[in-house]
């Protein structure tokens, strides 16, 4: 990072000082402060002013920050400490754009996502419209409080923030997620955008969910168990599927928002979207942003799926998928038939080389007692009755954690590193 100068400003919070930073429209604002109240204003004053913003990930290490500042090449970087940096020679942003967002990195480095401020509202105003979706006799309320528990680094979370701007919604902003304080501290009728892990451990807890809004699930598959166990809590639950690129989710219960449409090709069953959310650009990368459209405008995401009746079921991602001898196998429907087995706490499923079959599956499991973990005839067996012999696991690896990226999705290219 080549910079011109640094100044410790007034200890007065990031509200206090964040105007000081001298960033205008056309330029690119870096933030690195950790999850909590104070992005309400970072997040207000920034789509207020027209600057264009990047969140980093309090999660990262200086090394990986140091590298998405680097490729980002913003004006400024900004530090909850008070301390803010400029740089020689910044990059400039479109002034459409209203934030930058770094991918999840899942397949490798992460890719950062130009957003513009139309497809952000549309992004807004179009899960307001989802979610009236099928409220019968309730009304939807765009101002209806929300919870924000995940990092305003990940695109569903700043979008919790940014529904405070652009609705008037009530947000309570946590510094992470905590069962104890979500119960307690969310109001009711609070909606939330939730990954698939935080669900779990709603349930585990055995947390009433019926006071709760529509919680919005996303960043990873739903299991259709974990949803019915949701259910039976009262709680009300929406699958969202979407990507960065997307704006977060614009496919709720395998419909899309209006005015986004999806396709799946005949031959590679790969699905694309076309709408207003989505991105300007990969940053700094035009190559890839060609590469990610097709030639008629639309986005191809790089996930399998099919189209029944308008709705949209999503396999996976394209390069998860194993072909083991003349058979496909989708990671998540082994992980499901495994999950439920008690010794096992946590699983992951990736392909492995065969000389014999091209790929074979391999489990990658976190036991629930290191003393007492499963055997490969077990979980084969356990998943006899919920999926084909040929998708059930050849290989057992028994790992202390799983390698999942800051979000919590599984880093399936990592997997091959464990033995």
């Amino acid at each position: 990072m080549d910079s011109n100068g640094s100044a410790s400003l007034p200890d007065v919070g990031v509200a206090g000082y964040i105007g000081d930073v001298g960033v205008v429209r056309g330029e690119l604002l870096a933030v690195d402060v950790p999850p909590g109240p104070i992005w309400l204003d970072i997040t207000t004053w920034c789509w207020r002013e027209g600057v264009a913003f990047l969140p980093l990930h309090h999660g990262l290490t200086d090394r990986e920050k140091r590298a998405i500042v680097d490729r980002a090449r913003p004006a400024a970087l900004l530090r909850a400490s008070g301390e803010s940096t400029w740089f020689a020679d910044p990059g400039l942003v479109d002034e459409r754009v209203g934030i930058v967002i770094a991918t999840s990195g899942t397949a490798g480095t992460p890719r950062l996502v130009e957003l513009s401020r139309d497809a952000v509202t549309a992004a807004v105003d179009g899960s307001s419209r989802a979610m009236s979706r099928g409220r019968r006799n309730r009304p939807n309320d765009p101002s209806a409080p929300w919870v924000c528990c995940l990092s305003p680094a990940h695109v569903g979370g700043l979008l919790v923030l940014l529904r405070g701007v652009l609705a008037d919604a009530p947000v309570l902003v946590l510094d992470r997620f905590d069962v104890d304080r979500f119960a307690a501290e969310a109001p009711d009728g609070a909606r939330a955008s939730l990954v698939p892990a935080m669900l779990h451990r709603l349930i585990e807890a055995a947390v009433d969910l019926s006071r709760f809004g529509e919680l919005l699930i996303g960043g990873d598959a739903l299991e259709p168990g974990l949803a019915a166990a949701a259910r039976d809590l009262g709680g009300t639950v929406i699958s969202a599927y979407g990507l960065t690129e997307t704006c977060g989710g614009v496919v709720y219960e395998g419909r899309p928002f209006s005015g986004t449409a999806i396709r799946v090709g005949d031959e590679d069953a790969v699905i694309e979207v076309r709408g207003p959310t989505l991105m300007e650009d990969y940053r700094g990368d035009h190559a890839a942003t060609g590469a990610a459209f097709t030639g008629d405008g639309w986005l191809r995401t790089g996930d399998l799926g099919r189209l029944d009746d308008g709705v949209l079921h999503v396999e996976g991602r394209q390069e998860d998928l194993i072909r083991t001898g003349a058979e496909k196998v989708w990671p998540v429907e082994v992980e499901v038939a495994l999950r439920d087995h008690p010794k096992v706490a946590d699983v992951a499923v990736a392909g492995r080389a065969d000389a014999e079959w091209g790929q074979r599956v391999v489990a990658f499991v976190v036991p629930r007692s290191i003393d007492d973990p499963p055997t490969l005839d077990e979980l084969r067996e356990a998943a006899a009755d919920r999926i084909a012999r040929f998708k059930a696991p050849r290989d057992l690896v028994l790992v202390e954690a799983l390698p999942r990226t800051t979000s919590g999705k599984i880093r399936r290219t990592a997997l091959s590193g464990l033995r």
